[in-house]
């Protein structure tokens, strides 16, 4: 599975997510999805989701920063501001586990 997505809309104002995790849950694969700019923003999505939605394309799309980081992100930043986010725990098997 590629490990480097960039969404199609913005996600919080940001695009671009790396695949962080792997689970499979009652038979179906699940994806931890993280910005690359910023690991507060993160989501749980499907196979199904990142294949066949057409809201994700493989890699990292080229963009210029007002594409890829856009005003939602500012006014998420501002309302979340000192909230923290909930831990990410990192499989072993990932690439991104570093331990």
């Amino acid at each position: 599975m590629e490990n480097y997505w960039t969404s199609n809309k913005t996600i919080n104002g940001l695009r671009h997510f790396v695949l962080v995790n792997e689970t499979k849950e009652k038979g179906n694969f699940s994806f931890l999805m993280v910005s690359v700019l910023d690991s507060e923003i993160y989501l749980k999505t499907t196979y199904e989701e990142l294949m066949n939605s057409g809201n994700w394309h493989k890699g990292w799309i080229n963009l210029s920063k007002h594409q890829s980081i856009n005003e939602e992100y500012v006014n998420f930043k501002s309302i979340n501001k000192g909230e923290g986010i909930d831990e990410i725990f990192i499989n072993e098997d990932s690439l991104f586990n570093i331990s």
